[in-house]
């Protein structure tokens, strides 16, 4: 019997898609599952959330508990098998808000703040330190655990983890496994495709759909034509924009399209947000502070859509999600082979990029673990821009590690939105200012 612990728990949503994907699942269907979280009243409500699924889907088999507050987190993550992190640090107030409103002092705008740009880079330093202390206590009480990381800036925090830590640890996202699928549906093919098959690899949020086909035939030259032509369309007539005006014009420009959304990947490049062409927002359909909106959003709703979920005695779960945890987990309990696309150390498998940061490659999982495969060289031009992230991510993480300050500031100047808009001396004094608003949520900086 397999023990999961959930970190961040209080994710309600997130916790019944993987957990309610485990009960589905015959090897981990009577797993004994540690649901932990700082937040008493959101680990309850997911808590009698999961007692309805256990009772309505699995027969009561999982054994369900809670851990609440730092002091109770050994006890979460004690003998663990597995370990899932959900946990968002600071979450929407106050973090959220500094990481927006702090920049647009300096006239910086944003629109997810994540992965890259001033934001990710200030959510990977107050969340890395949090994630050691989590493998600090696995390998105090759970040495040869398997840590599944879900929590954002995905490049940094994986890479981080990976370099403190003996703890065994990938990323995992949601991005990758409908990548091609979404964009099929998108430009209108889907039926008319009938063996689908793609190969992805790169860096979390800026891998590469290197491969799209039916069978043996490529799909690219019929996906690029149509992409082509709603973009020209698009970007002349406002009734014919859509949502992925970006990354078409990135598929254009250099050959493949990418694993992460239109709003995301404006912001991880230096042309599309820009105070000197305001018109670019609008002919690329770019949601300037999309993130914040949707964080006050769904807590607005939450009340509503809670009803669904906390106060729904009949709740189901009717079949796995698209996500990769439980399957991940299922394979490494039956050692039947299950090949995930996820984030671990480089370490050779793509040739072209630095070997000291996590990409996301596929991997094939079984009783022995998670094993990357060799991807080689990916396109120079997406290796090129992958690497203009990389640059950001891996001296972010220097910062984490060393704890210096000037690693902040070079991380900033070298992010390509934020350098394409602000001078190296607005750069630095940003910084300051966001170390300062977030004062004791970092650790001191040198």
């Amino acid at each position: 019997m397999a023990k999961i612990t959930f970190m961040g728990a209080g994710s309600s949503v997130f916790a019944k898609n993987v957990l309610g994907d485990s009960m589905l699942s015959d090897a981990l269907c009577d797993a004994e599952i540690a649901l932990y979280d700082i937040d008493a009243e959101r680990l309850g409500e997911s808590k009698q959330m999961l007692d309805a699924l256990n009772r309505n889907i699995n027969q009561g088999r999982a054994k369900i508990d809670t851990y609440c507050g730092v002091d109770r987190r050994r006890d979460a993550l004690q003998d663990a098998d597995y370990a899932i992190n959900a946990a968002q640090v600071g979450g929407y107030e106050p973090s959220t808000v500094i990481d927006f409103e702090v920049p647009k002092k300096y006239g910086l705008r944003q629109v997810i703040g994540d992965t890259l740009g001033v934001a990710g880079i200030f959510r990977a330093l107050r969340t890395a330190p949090v994630l050691k202390d989590f493998t600090d206590d696995m390998e105090a009480v759970c040495p040869d655990v398997w840590f599944l990381n879900y929590a954002n800036p995905m490049v940094m925090n994986t890479t981080a983890v990976l370099r403190f830590s003996n703890v065994q640890t990938v990323g995992l996202c949601h991005s990758v496994q409908v990548c091609a699928s979404y964009l099929l549906e998108e430009l209108k093919m889907t039926d008319e495709v009938k063996d689908l098959r793609w190969e992805v690899a790169g860096i979390n949020h800026q891998a590469w759909l290197l491969k799209v086909m039916d069978g043996n035939k490529d799909l690219y030259p019929e996906i690029k034509r149509r992409a082509e032509k709603m973009n020209v369309e698009g970007r002349t007539d406002p009734e014919k924009r859509h949502g992925d005006m970006v990354r078409f014009e990135i598929m254009k420009r250099f050959g493949y399209y990418n694993t992460e959304s239109s709003e995301h990947t404006a912001e991880y490049t230096p042309w599309f947000i820009k105070n000197a062409h305001p018109e670019l927002l609008e002919e690329f359909n770019i949601p300037l502070d999309e993130y914040p909106r949707r964080c006050i959003k769904n807590a607005a709703d939450w009340k509503e859509r809670s009803k669904g979920l906390i106060d729904n005695p009949d709740l189901a779960h009717e079949a796995r999600s698209e996500e990769y945890a439980s399957r991940m987990m299922e394979a490494m309990e039956t050692g039947n082979a299950f090949c995930a696309h996820v984030n671990v150390m480089n370490n050779g498998l793509i040739t072209n990029l630095p070997q000291n940061v996590a990409v996301e490659v596929p991997c094939l999982v079984d009783r022995n673990g998670v094993h990357g495969i060799h991807v080689g060289a990916l396109p120079e031009q997406c290796a090129a821009l992958n690497r203009t992230n990389v640059n950001v991510q891996l001296l972010a993480v220097e910062a984490i590690l060393t704890g210096k300050k000037d690693y902040v500031y070079q991380a900033a100047m070298l992010d390509p939105h934020t350098s394409a808009e602000l001078t190296i001396d607005q750069i630095c004094s940003l910084c300051d200012d966001m170390i300062e608003a977030h004062g004791d949520m970092l650790p001191g900086f040198k």
